[in-house]
């Protein structure tokens, strides 16, 4: 099944249930385009008068009807608990989670508010006018931190994975080709680096796992920010989330050539998000000190996700320059996504020549 053929049934077999199951009559839907290796059909649904939702079809086998519970319980958990996240919205049933079977093969459905704003992106990446981007540094902090605070506090009924349940050397064996010998060995390193961690309350629990720019909206008119797509979540060091905020702020500064420049403005940009997560929940100085080795992680996820996408669509493997220049950094242990290192390139950010697998 891919997101093609989901299209090709939508109107005669998927539309018409899906409308009844969550009362969308008079919603007019359009489509989401797709990302690479997206794993889920996405619409907008919007009717006169009615606030807009988000319906996403789940369509591919790599998951079970108890992770897409874990994640909707998740949501709900979050929202009802003051976090800023678009809310799960209920079926005609009461369910936060439907199933579609058609040709033996089963959609999972979910229906969701649509957040308030837009993507950073659709701004041109221009924040509120006569508002300094501090503003918006120390809000996704802010808003990271009462995410992590609520995730302090939560026992779920039906549990999501834990990082070492998918992130482990098997895993890692069997996904990454032998040619690539070299990179397998660092990321079974960094997995045994990880295993000696604390994870205890305070640094290890369900976290986003996905937290960037492209997964929240943000209200121009208050800044508020609203986050979305916990398909990854799971549980994790809170760390881990950080270090992807981490990542997402260099794209403010990627085409400075003055490595010494990079730095400092990513000195200030972290030191503001920081200032925004703990205004909503504490974390240690002992965590904070990992940062460089949770951007290595958030590294491994990106190499993981590759070689999972070409998989998925039957593809052999291979390197292009991004893939390439992660794996570089990798093998020769180059911190910060070789952001300040000279492996850098500002003309091609984070690219390196191709490699052969």
């Amino acid at each position: 099944m891919t997101h093609n053929d989901v299209v090709s049934i939508w109107d005669t077999h998927l539309l018409p249930e899906i409308t009844e199951l969550f009362g969308l009559e008079g919603y007019q839907f359009h489509p989401i385009p797709a990302h690479d290796g997206g794993r889920n059909v996405v619409y907008t649904c919007e009717k006169e008068g009615a606030d807009a939702k988000i319906l996403r079809i789940a369509f591919l086998p790599d998951r079970k009807r108890e992770d897409f519970l874990a994640e909707v319980e998740y949501i709900r958990y979050l929202f009802d608990h003051g976090g800023s996240v678009s809310n799960v919205v209920s079926s005609q049933k009461g369910n936060l989670l439907e199933e579609i079977t058609h040709n033996n093969h089963t959609f999972y459905i979910c229906l969701f508010e649509k957040a308030k704003g837009k993507l950073l992106v659709e701004n041109r990446y221009r924040y509120r006018e006569g508002v300094p981007l501090s503003e918006y540094f120390y809000n996704c902090g802010k808003v990271l931190g009462k995410l992590h605070h609520i995730s302090k506090g939560y026992n779920p009924v039906q549990r999501r994975y834990s990082f070492f349940d998918k992130y482990n050397a098997g895993y890692i064996n069997k996904l990454i080709p032998d040619s690539l010998s070299l990179v397998k060995k660092k990321l079974v390193e960094l997995l045994n680096t990880l295993e000696e961690l604390d994870r205890s309350h305070e640094t290890f629990g369900m976290i986003h796992f996905d937290y960037n720019d492209g997964n929240y909206s943000i209200d121009f008119d208050t800044g508020q920010i609203t986050v979305y797509d916990f398909d990854n979540s799971c549980f994790g060091w809170y760390m881990f989330d950080l270090a992807s905020l981490w990542i997402s702020g260099v794209g403010w500064v990627q085409f400075e050539p003055d490595a010494a420049k990079r730095k400092k403005f990513m000195d200030d940009y972290f030191e503001i998000v920081l200032e925004g997560y703990r205004s909503e929940t504490k974390i240690e100085d002992s965590m904070l000190n990992q940062v460089p080795l949770f951007i290595q992680v958030c590294a491994m996820e990106n190499i993981v996700d590759y070689f999972e996408v070409m998989q998925n669509a039957g593809e052999e493997p291979e390197c292009d320059e991004v893939l390439s220049y992660l794996i570089k950094c990798l093998e020769e242990d180059i911190p910060y996504k070789g952001f300040f290192h000279d492996i850098y390139s500002c003309e091609e950010p984070f690219e390196y020549e191709g490699r052969n697998i």
